[in-house]
């Protein structure tokens, strides 16, 4: 495969890391109701994170606090742009190389990913249509849609549109709009689960 689907999985690897990263801010929510509300406060150890995360909290706030949020957002502006990078070189090291490669390749040198692939495909259609594919661009989507109506523009309502997509501006769209990043992160695990060329679970990364 060469080095389309190395620059495919080291996208991959950093997709992962800033998807479990933009999920920080979210985490003290969910960890004060699994201690408060469920019966794994008795065995998990959740005070010990809640101090870390009012340490964090603390830092955060006092940096809020001088600098009028400018950090936080930042820094979580940062991630959504990591994220961004990441999916465009997963996508286009697929699009541009992998597939080009494996649709062009003569029969000698298909034959040792035969077992991976099946019959060589004689279309882009053949890798879209699998699990993979639909997954991805289905991810690809749903991010672009949440990531437009973050935008200040979006976010604080300064885009006029007509009706009905005027409900498309306002914090509430926004809103509503990052829960999609629940189904997001449901379909990277399934689209992480099937990988062509790793069968067995405990050896699959990305």
């Amino acid at each position: 495969m060469g080095h389309c689907v190395c620059f495919a999985k080291g996208a991959a690897e950093t997709l992962k890391l800033n998807m479990a990263l933009i999920l920080l801010p979210v985490c003290r929510n969910t960890i004060t109701w699994l201690r408060n509300k469920t019966k794994l406060g008795a065995v998990v150890p959740f005070d010990d994170n809640l101090n870390f995360h009012k340490v964090t909290r603390n830092m955060f706030s006092g940096i809020k606090n001088r600098m009028n949020g400018v950090h936080l957002i930042a820094s979580l502006q940062v991630i959504a742009v990591g994220i961004s990078i990441g999916v465009g070189i997963h996508g286009i090291s697929h699009l541009a190389c992998d597939f080009p490669r494996l649709l062009h390749a003569t029969p000698d040198e298909y034959e040792p990913i035969e077992k991976y692939f099946g019959e060589q495909a004689k279309s882009y259609w053949h890798f879209v249509k699998h699990i993979e594919g639909v997954t991805g661009i289905i991810m690809v989507v749903l991010m672009a849609f949440a990531f437009t109506l973050a935008t200040p523009m979006f976010r604080r309502g300064r885009m006029k549109l007509p009706k009905p997509l005027d409900k498309l501006t306002g914090f509430n769209a926004f809103w509503y709009s990052h829960h999609l990043f629940v189904i997001v992160s449901t379909l990277l695990i399934v689209h992480g689960i099937k990988l062509f060329l790793t069968k067995k679970w405990y050896k699959k990364t990305t």
